[in-house]
């Protein structure tokens, strides 16, 4: 019997066995998510503090993204996110012997959550980079919705689980069960046989270095850049309803945590409905006017939660909320993890969910300023009538993927410089100058216009394989004459930049190869200090 088009990555073992644990600690992490926001009503219930139990989990990825992506690149992804899955582990047992004990405060809930924000800081661009090797090309947008799925589906249990288990045993008992839940992805990693063929003969990258690399890349690749003005835009007003929704639910609609669980998971329902039917939604419409539309569904969502009087309105919020939040999100990440070579995936995630998670933190801080001084229910509302403007702005920036250029062409021998010098190579083995690259063209006058516009996709593609500089040169002596000069760090990064290639960068490379001539192959200088 064939798989349901959403559930059809599931036919991969290691996904399967990895995701299935992974539902089991994302219900978990809903238990410590909902209690903690919950006990802090009770520890100290001013609409600033409560925000920040959101920011606290938030901030630790806007800060260690980018450091935790080049980690992930760098070293074996499943020992890495071992380790992260074993801090975690440890931060959510202390969370909850404190609170067992009577011994938690304010300030220890804050210091904890960001604590276990720090592990999500770091795991989250090593599992985003990971998805692609568990499953092919053509069940990669699907997963990643799959992943969105499985996070509402404990969405839409968790909280109300959480409720009747901190009516029934406090919330030490959520933040119990969420330390053991950690221990179903510990022991997935374990039996995960990661396969050699991701990794190179060439020295791993240095740390600094792989994180300028990362920068670079993302610099100079407009898919990525777009998708994340994309999410900033989404994530700046729909912070609101994360932060301000526990005290909301308490204060304005005057439940308990029962209540607040059930309000809460109505936007996992939504989000499981969204993550089911974004396949058809695929098939229909395009990635910007279905991250629009999305973006539509949690503003109205967040119209209808500033309304309420009764739970089941605020429910039916949520739930709207919920729709467009899962879809949104998988459709623009879907996107910046499209772009990624695996050589880079993780650090270009990292970076993108920086900006995501960057635009959480300040909306959960802004809201909740803006909800002391206005109230709650208003500032809902406004949240909302900014989602719109943002969306209709944000159309602006294409996600859509890019056409092929269909030549089918690949890049000549004639790119490829001479080799080094036999009595060079014990040098460049450990040479830690600088590389500098010369290649040189002649360009007839009519094929000016078309060369300058390769020269211009060439400056990006030097710039994603690890260029520092580049610049072009015309000969003022021989008008026809042109140098193209960049950089590289050093001799190792030098090696690494072909590996770096994609398919449409060498298509783009043997554009460049017309306006070459055999003799006048590209050249390449050590920097050294006299």
């Amino acid at each position: 019997m064939s798989l349901p088009a959403a559930l059809v990555p599931l036919r991969n073992a290691v996904f399967r066995s990895i995701w299935l644990a992974s539902v089991v600690a994302w219900l978990g992490t809903w238990l410590q998510n909902t209690g903690a926001g919950w006990l802090m009503t009770s520890l100290a219930p001013d609409p600033l503090i409560v925000s920040m139990v959101q920011a606290a989990t938030i901030t630790p990825v806007f800060l260690l993204a980018l450091p935790g992506g080049a980690l992930a690149d760098i070293v074996d992804r499943r020992i890495f996110l071992i380790g992260t899955q074993v801090w975690t582990c440890l931060a959510a047992a202390l969370l909850a012997v404190l609170t067992l004990s009577g011994a938690m405060t304010a300030g220890w809930l804050l210091f904890l959550t960001f604590a276990i924000g720090i592990g999500t800081a770091l795991t989250a661009p090593a599992w985003s980079a990971v998805v692609p090797e568990l499953v092919p090309r053509e069940d990669l947008v699907q997963a990643i919705a799959l992943n969105g799925i499985g996070y509402n589906l404990t969405r839409a249990v968790g909280p109300a689980l959480a409720g009747f288990l901190i009516l029934l045993g406090g919330t030490s008992l959520a933040f119990s069960l969420y330390a053991v839940s950690i221990t179903a992805v510990i022991g997935a990693l374990v039996l995960w046989r990661r396969d050699s063929r991701h990794f190179t003969g060439l020295p791993r990258e240095h740390f600094l270095s792989a994180m300028r690399a990362g920068v670079r890349f993302v610099r100079n690749t407009p898919a990525i850049r777009a998708a994340m003005m994309r999410t900033i835009a989404y994530s700046l007003p729909c912070a609101a309803p994360w932060g301000l929704l526990p005290l909301f639910v308490r204060q304005e609609l005057g439940l308990g945590a029962g209540m607040y669980g059930v309000i809460l998971g109505m936007m996992g329902i939504g989000g499981v409905a969204s993550g089911m039917l974004l396949p058809l939604a695929r098939k229909r419409f395009s990635r910007g006017r279905t991250v629009l539309v999305c973006s539509l569904s949690s503003c109205a969502g967040m119209a209808l939660l500033s309304v309420s009087h009764h739970w089941t309105v605020a429910a039916f919020g949520m739930l709207l909320f919920g729709i467009g939040w899962t879809a949104a999100y998988a459709t623009m990440q879907a996107a910046a993890q499209l772009a990624c070579p695996p050589w880079v995936r993780a650090r270009s995630l990292s970076i993108y969910q920086l900006a995501q998670n960057g635009a959480l933190v300040i909306g959960s801080f802004g809201w909740g300023w803006v909800a002391g001084h206005i109230g709650m229910a208003v500032t809902l509302a406004i949240a909302a009538g900014t989602g719109v403007v943002l969306a209709v702005v944000a159309l602006g920036f294409g996600i859509e993927p890019p056409a092929p250029v269909g030549t089918g062409a690949v890049a000549k021998d004639m790119l490829t410089p001479e080799a080094a010098a036999a009595e060079l190579v014990p040098v460049l083995r450990n040479a830690a100058g600088r590389v500098m690259e010369t290649a040189y063209y002649r360009v007839n006058p009519g094929e000016r216009d078309a060369f300058m516009a390769i020269m211009r996709e060439l400056r990006l593609l030097r710039g994603r394989t690890g260029a520092q500089f580049w610049q072009l040169y015309e000969d003022v002596a021989h008008p026809e004459g042109w140098v193209e000069l960049w950089s590289m760090e050093s001799w190792t990064d030098h090696l690494r930049e072909s590996g770096r290639l994609s398919e449409s960068d060498r298509e783009l490379l043997a554009r460049a190869t017309a306006f070459q001539h055999e003799a006048e192959r590209p050249r390449r200088f050590l920097a050294v200090d006299p």
